[in-house]
């Protein structure tokens, strides 16, 4: 069912994995006769983690891609995305750089940057958490994404 959901067996059993050390660590003391709804909502949830986290990848993918598809387009494809260790190690080896780039900015840009991209937060959102003014979050948001596309401008252009 995992497998089905997630269209790649690897990830689909490490998540089965984790639901199963979760449902352990979490519920050994419950009755034996709950573990099964308990197990699948654990599942469940592990699932939809995954989604989000393959989604937030996948935005970042477009920055490194060659061929400078619109990310609308990206994740607007269809079809199973097919498991290829090198395009897999490139990926991981440019969401390294990302990090790295990210550390360069200052705090302030780098927290506007990922709660706005990473945790999806709207500006006001982003305002009440960071403690100042929306046009302050749109301020340090707008220069981490011109700060980082100088960043990784100059390494895609490598």
């Amino acid at each position: 069912m995992t497998a089905l959901a997630i269209g790649n067996k690897d990830d689909a059993l490490d998540i089965l994995q984790e639901s199963m050390c979760k449902l352990v660590e979490k519920y050994a003391d419950c009755d034996p006769s709950d573990w099964t709804p308990l197990f699948y909502r654990i599942l469940q949830n592990q699932v939809r983690d995954w989604y989000r986290r393959e989604k937030i990848r996948n935005r970042f993918r477009v920055w490194f891609s060659a061929n400078d598809e619109p990310a609308e387009m990206l994740e607007n494809q269809s079809g199973a995305i097919i498991d290829v260790p090198e395009d897999n190690l490139h990926n991981r080896q440019m969401m390294d750089m990302l990090g790295r780039s990210i550390r360069q900015l200052p705090v302030r840009q780098q927290q506007a940057f990922m709660l706005r991209t990473f945790e999806e937060l709207d500006v006001k959102q982003t305002a009440k958490i960071m403690g100042c003014t929306e046009g302050s979050v749109k301020t340090h948001y707008s220069r981490a994404i011109q700060k980082l596309r100088a960043i990784l401008g100059d390494i895609s252009d490598e």
